[in-house]
């Protein structure tokens, strides 16, 4: 006799920082009678080792605070006090501070913490574990689902099946899920590849970030605690191939060459890792019963950094709708409720997706005339305080219609 599917009032498959994230806002927004199923295609007890280092904004720290994770990683975590952008040759022998400003929002506090990954994913996998009202289902894999009247069927890699009521997906770039609901993406991959390290440096980095824009992609500088930086590289997909191959010495020198030299000798402390660059944005991020959020629904240069924190908007934003509609007495997956979410998320995705690509373009080239127009640009800029404290609240995830966890609210 077949065993009777489990039923959830929302079901997300995904596992890394947006399904985590979800998961926990959801059970704090809705208590422990609301049931969550969390989908994990890797064991909750693996180790996931990752050289990178997240630019979270200060909303994305807010909806952290809320959701009790930000004190557990906080002694990780280094606010970024300001940030200098550079516009040279790889070859130019100075390369002067084009633009900076400093890093803190009107309210007083940073706009931006550098946070690594393994303390974030570590905190944000312990609170999901803690919370009595989400079911974890790890090794286990989503291949597809079924939206019915009242609610969604979705299959599982081992055959088995669970229902709920919405199901999230949260699967990465090459969602199953966003397939199996026939939601197309446009988008392009990028002729450059991605490179992430952690160095140590002779000198201190008195908090402050840099970004270099050179010819090949932006080179960014992001401020560890301690004496420390994690690197994150644009380069040509060729000549990465090339650098990634070379040994430790050899590697260590060609990130000396771009480093810029301001903070002493270099040394190399972690791994290296490497990504294929590319733009993706999904048609529509609803189907019945269904919702789409971070990876899934949108991939975006990372050459600003926002990619996380784009993620973090759209948990905010899909619990407070379905925060709002369950309350009213609807079901978790109201239509109009994941209306209002593709209303509230697609647009500010697709703007932010076409901002990264354009700055990513008007820098990648090292033609005489543009980068004299570029330096005038940001020269321009660097003279003007109203425009700076307008980077700095979009880069603090505080311009529009912010969701409420994202003003540190509670849903």
């Amino acid at each position: 006799m077949q065993q009777e599917a489990a039923h959830f009032h929302v079901a997300i498959s995904g596992a890394s920082f947006a399904g985590l994230a979800l998961a926990c806002a959801l059970s704090d927004a809705l208590g422990p009678g609301f049931k969550i199923a969390l989908i994990d295609r890797i064991p909750s007890t693996s180790a996931r080792a990752d050289a990178r280092a997240f630019a979270l904004s200060a909303a994305s720290r807010h909806l952290l605070e809320a959701i009790g994770v930000w004190p557990t990683i906080a002694a990780d975590a280094q606010p970024v006090e300001g940030i200098d952008i550079t516009d040279s040759s790889l070859e130019a022998g100075v390369r002067p501070v084009l633009l900076t400003y400093d890093n803190v929002t009107d309210s007083g506090e940073p706009a931006t913490h550098i946070v690594p990954v393994e303390p974030l994913t570590a905190a944000l996998r312990s609170k999901t574990q803690a919370h009595p009202s989400i079911t974890i289902l790890a090794p286990a894999e989503a291949t597809g689902f079924t939206a019915e009247e009242a609610t969604a069927r979705v299959r599982l890699a081992d055959g088995r099946e669970i229902l709920a009521s919405l199901v999230v997906a949260a699967d990465g770039r090459k969602s199953a899920l966003r397939e199996a609901a026939g939601i197309k993406v446009i988008g392009w991959s990028y002729p450059q590849t991605g490179i992430v390290t952690t160095v140590r440096h002779e000198r201190p980095h008195a908090g402050r970030a840099v970004q270099h824009f050179l010819p090949a992609g932006p080179f960014a500088i992001l401020p560890l605690p301690g004496n420390r930086a994690c690197i994150t590289w644009t380069e040509d997909a060729r000549e990465a191939t090339r650098i990634l191959a070379l040994d430790d010495a050899d590697f260590l020198a060609e990130v000396e060459k771009r480093f810029g030299g301001k903070l002493g000798s270099l040394a190399l402390d972690g791994s290296r890792q490497s990504w294929p660059l590319e733009l993706h944005l999904a048609r529509r991020y609803v189907a019945p019963r269904f919702a789409l959020i971070g990876d899934a629904a949108h991939g975006v240069h990372p050459l600003a950094g926002q990619g996380l924190n784009l993620a973090f908007r759209d948990v905010a934003a899909l619990v407070e709708v379905i925060a709002d509609s369950v309350r009213l007495g609807f079901d978790a997956g109201d239509a109009q409720a994941l209306a209002r979410y593709e209303r509230w998320r697609r647009f500010d995705s697709a703007i932010s997706a076409a901002t990264f690509d354009g700055i990513n373009r008007l820098f990648a080239s090292d033609a005489t005339l543009l980068r004299s127009v570029r330096e005038v640009g940001l020269g321009v800029v660097d003279r003007i305080p109203a425009l700076k404290r307008f980077f700095v609240s979009e880069a603090a995830g505080l311009t529009g219609e912010v969701p409420r966890l994202l003003r540190g609210e509670e849903v």
